[in-house]
């Protein structure tokens, strides 16, 4: 059955987040753990996480994902920004640990000219500093849309930092289907070979879940605005085949399109209408 949700504010609470989820139809969700431009993150409330974890296993929820910060860059050439990305990182994956299970996503960074060979050495030593064998959270690396000096837009890249890794087994892939069409892997006319390549240099084991988004820039294009289901150069078929696909619908669908609760509750519908199960 699909497992799909959409991005909702943490400032509402733990389980206010749940409740809201299940207004809308969804049965899992995403959410920033802090500003998403930065900044400290709040106290977490034990109390209203336990509440939260009730809630999930009540209504059979597929694992949270948690994304991090957009201004974490742990490959910048600037040294403040990666102690940044090191103190972020270390925190919300302390806090993590109260929501055992769950998923951490993060945008590897860009390279500000570095190159991607040194921008890969500075994420792989951040993750090989704050990773820690006792963690339950599963820290996923997304795949990007290859704008300006971004590393992980290629799967080759994505493979290099894992294998750099010590605890290999912390770490997993989050496909985003507006950045992998728009780094120019066209998941609307080779589905099939895209999966296979990612196998192949991957695996496919690793891929934990799926941000689903529609894109308003043609294929290649490497940009990154993403688009309503159905109203992007993706398309409302390429959809219902990605989350029918027998190598991914057993994952966890999240929205990030331009929309507002009502609209995420439209495009849940949506697509739980094209799900054959």
């Amino acid at each position: 059955m699909l497992k799909i949700g959409c991005h909702l504010s943490v400032s509402k609470g733990y389980l206010n987040m749940g409740k809201e989820a299940l207004s809308i139809g969804a049965d899992t969700f995403q959410f920033f753990t802090r500003n998403p431009r930065g900044g400290g993150s709040k106290a977490v409330s034990k109390e209203d996480v336990d509440a939260l974890i009730q809630l999930m296993v009540d209504h059979h929820f597929a694992p949270l994902l948690a994304h991090a910060p957009y201004t974490l860059n742990p490959c910048s050439a600037d040294e403040k920004v990666r102690a940044f990305a090191h103190l972020a990182m270390g925190e919300d994956l302390e806090k993590m640990e109260m929501l055992p299970g769950n998923l951490y996503n993060f945008h590897p960074g860009s390279h500000v000219g570095q190159g991607v060979e040194e921008g890969i050495v500075k994420i792989v030593e951040l993750l090989n500093t704050v990773l820690k064998p006792e963690m339950t959270t599963k820290i996923l690396l997304e795949t990007m849309s290859g704008k300006g000096s971004e590393v992980g837009s290629r799967f080759e890249e994505l493979k290099a930092i894992i294998e750099g890794v010590h605890l290999k087994g912390k770490l997993g892939v989050c496909l985003d289907t507006c950045h992998v069409y728009d780094a120019g892997y066209d998941i609307v006319n080779a589905l099939d070979d895209v999966l296979e390549e990612f196998d192949r240099i991957v695996g496919l084991d690793r891929l934990h879940a799926i941000h689903i988004n529609d894109s308003k820039n043609p294929f290649s294009s490497h940009k990154d605005r993403h688009e309503k289901i159905g109203e992007g150069s993706i398309g409302i078929e390429a959809f219902e085949r990605i989350i029918n696909h027998p190598k991914l619908k057993h994952l966890p669908f999240y929205l990030e399109t331009p929309n507002e609760l009502e609209g995420y509750a439209e495009e849940i519908k949506l697509l739980k209408g094209l799900s054959y199960e």
